[in-house]
């Protein structure tokens, strides 16, 4: 599964390209947190490096993918799977995931947390959603619930809140320093009040430098472009 998401990474549309360079960034016995996980683009291929010494939380708070995500995970024997039903934000509280529908069905990867957001955003152009309760809990939270020894690498894509992730993971990048690779776009962070350079002056001034994927290399960059959605954030 892992050798396929890396082949279709840049052949196929619905399989990001960040994918195939996750082989420069993780290691065996990597523990990392797939957050925004939907139906496990990332989970397998970081299951794969991370290897049976490794640990993968992937965290999803929507209840068909989450269900999705731990059936898959049986099937491949991927042991070192673990999916956690919630979403992760600033605080710990009981929110509300919306959940957008096209034609009738479901469109998991735009479904949004509204505790935060001033409005559906770019959500608008969806005639209907519903509302799907989660349990919201933080990354710091989870890491000592866990118990894990440390967080080495952090993929987050969830439609514009990333910043209030890093604000409840705070204790985490100070302790551990991850690999962050985030989702970014102004037209998600919008509705959060957030805007992409405010959220890269933050990790700036924790000493986080950002890289973008570029033909088979992690390239520094300064600024958020609209060809690019996902950067990554290493510690200097």
């Amino acid at each position: 599964m892992a050798g396929a998401l890396r082949w279709a990474a840049g052949r196929w549309p619905f399989v990001e390209d960040e994918v195939a360079g996750l082989r420069q960034l993780v290691r065996p016995g990597a523990i990392c947190l797939d957050i925004g996980a939907e139906y496990g683009l990332y989970t397998w291929s970081l299951s794969a490096l991370a290897g049976p010494s490794g640990q993968v939380h992937s965290v999803e708070p929507l209840p068909g993918p989450a269900r999705f995500l731990a059936a898959t995970a049986e099937l491949l024997g991927c042991a070192n799977v673990t999916v956690h039903e919630m979403a992760l934000g600033e605080r710990i509280q009981v929110g509300t995931m919306s959940l957008p529908r096209r034609r009738l069905l479901p469109v998991h990867g735009r479904a949004y947390l509204t505790e935060g957001a001033s409005g559906p955003g770019p959500n608008t152009e969806f005639a209907v959603s519903r509302p799907v309760p989660t349990l919201v809990q933080t990354v710091d939270t989870l890491r000592r619930h866990l118990r894990l020894r440390r967080v080495d690498f952090v993929k987050a894509d969830v439609e514009g809140a990333e910043a209030a992730v890093l604000a409840g993971a705070k204790e985490t990048l100070l302790r551990d320093r991850p690999m962050l690779l985030l989702e970014i776009e102004d037209r998600h962070l919008t509705k959060y009040g957030m805007t992409a350079g405010e959220l890269v002056a933050g990790l700036a001034a924790m000493d986080y430098g950002m890289h973008r994927w570029r033909d088979g290399g992690w390239v520094p960059v300064e600024r958020v472009t609209e060809d690019c959605r996902n950067y990554l954030f290493r510690a200097q």
